[in-house]
């Protein structure tokens, strides 16, 4: 491990030692009237949390290059940011009252209040916190066991002036960031293909990021997403993690075979590849171009070349673009010469994680990515961004379900 990434490493595990320390004073001052519970309670706390981190920090040292991550890390690294998010809610209950008992404490001191000025903790404060901690316990906990799976159809329809009339009605069915390295469960992912199905789309695309880094990881799920059908055809592109480029390879050539071969993947799937290019649908005896670029995403892969992949294609075309990074249109693809009607991308996840209700969307995906879920509209251009319908890294979705796109498609 470089020095660079060594120091961040210790400072990530400096901070959630802090976390620790500050929130084990909830179970401290909690229990602090039973002395039995307080010794089982504080027992467990640290045994929990030191093993947990010890093998968050063994994964961490022993894992990298590995083609597969081992079972034990995934579960341990879900504990750990379950546990990590659940301790950081605690905190900001404790922040407030040190708040309170700091402003207590001042007061004392210009009341000329002599001894402890500082008020002692509230058992009932630290209660309350630890009944509060566990509303995003629980929610992780169905995040890491069924919500990674809970796939959610999100319908968009659109409304264009030049639209050909026998495209009025036409429907597109996107899914993005399959990450099928990632998959535990069949079953649950061939109920999520049945569902993109049953939407009985005119036209399916996929937006990037088919694996994590091995073409290998999606030869097992080959028969399930082959099954992937609409009228007109189904179409992909690449995303920044199907270059391989976040591992170590032997070899420039055995990384070059990887993408070849990750290549050939997406055709016996049925997926029709757009490597900087563009395709023509027909319906009748109309047309319109969907356009696909290679990853463009601001401080990871820039294979992209929207100019080369718009060659041949007349500014009067109804155009669709497959971009996977949505930085892509807001650098380039927005205020292009070419008006470009409208961009399908991907690649933030939401985060998987975040809060979402019909008035109010939040996930801290958002100060990374202006536009990171759902639907963006600038210069008479659209930006859908998908959801992904698999997961990376935290093997969990919490709030933030794995998505079914389908956009229709209207004349006004």
């Amino acid at each position: 491990m470089k020095s660079g990434r060594l120091m961040i490493f210790v400072l990530i595990i400096l901070l959630v030692l802090g976390i620790d320390v500050y929130a084990f004073q909830a179970i401290e001052t909690a229990t602090k009237t039973n002395s039995a519970l307080a010794t089982f309670a504080h027992a467990a706390y640290w045994s929990v949390s030191a093993g947990i981190l010890l093998f968050f920090v063994y994964g961490m040292l022993n894992m990298r290059g590995s083609k597969n991550i081992p079972a034990y890390f995934k579960a341990t690294f879900n504990i750990f940011i379950t546990l990590l998010v659940t301790k950081a809610t605690l905190l900001i209950v404790l922040f407030g009252e040190d708040i309170y008992r700091g402003v207590v404490a001042v007061a004392h001191l210009f009341n000329g209040t002599t001894g402890h000025v500082l008020p002692e903790r509230q058992a009932v404060v630290s209660q309350a916190g630890l009944l509060i901690a566990l509303v995003p316990f629980a929610s992780f906990v169905y995040g890491t066991t069924k919500g990674k799976y809970r796939y959610k159809v999100h319908k968009q329809v659109l409304y264009f002036d030049d639209l050909p009339e026998a495209f009025d009605g036409f429907t597109i069915a996107q899914i993005s960031d399959v990450h099928s390295g990632s998959f535990d469960n069949a079953e649950a992912v061939a109920k999520g293909i049945e569902l993109i199905n049953k939407q009985d789309a005119d036209v399916f695309v996929f937006t990037g990021d088919l694996v994590n880094n091995h073409a290998e990881e999606i030869e097992p799920w080959i028969d399930t997403f082959k099954k992937i059908k609409a009228k007109h055809g189904q179409f992909s592109i690449l995303g920044n993690h199907d270059y391989g480029d976040y591992i170590q390879w032997p070899s420039a050539e055995a990384k070059a075979e990887n993408l070849h071969k990750l290549k050939a993947h997406h055709a016996s799937m049925g997926f029709r590849l757009l490597l900087n290019e563009n395709i023509t649908l027909e319906k009748g005896g109309a047309t319109i171009k969907l356009v696909g670029v290679e990853n463009w995403g601001k401080g990871f892969v820039m294979q992209g070349d929207l100019n080369k992949a718009l060659n041949g294609v007349d500014d009067k075309d109804f155009k669709v673009l497959l971009s996977h990074d949505p930085s892509h249109w807001d650098a380039q693809v927005k205020d292009h010469p070419t008006h470009i009607h409208l961009t399908l991308s991907g690649h933030t996840h939401g985060m998987q994680m975040g809060i979402e209700t019909p008035l109010f969307k939040w996930s801290p995906v958002q100060y990374r990515y202006k536009n990171w879920a759902g639907l963006a509209t600038e210069n008479n251009r659209h930006l859908y961004v998908n959801r992904g319908f698999g997961f990376l890294g935290f093997s969990g979705r919490v709030g933030i379900w794995p998505e079914i796109t389908v956009i229709e498609l209207r004349k006004k």
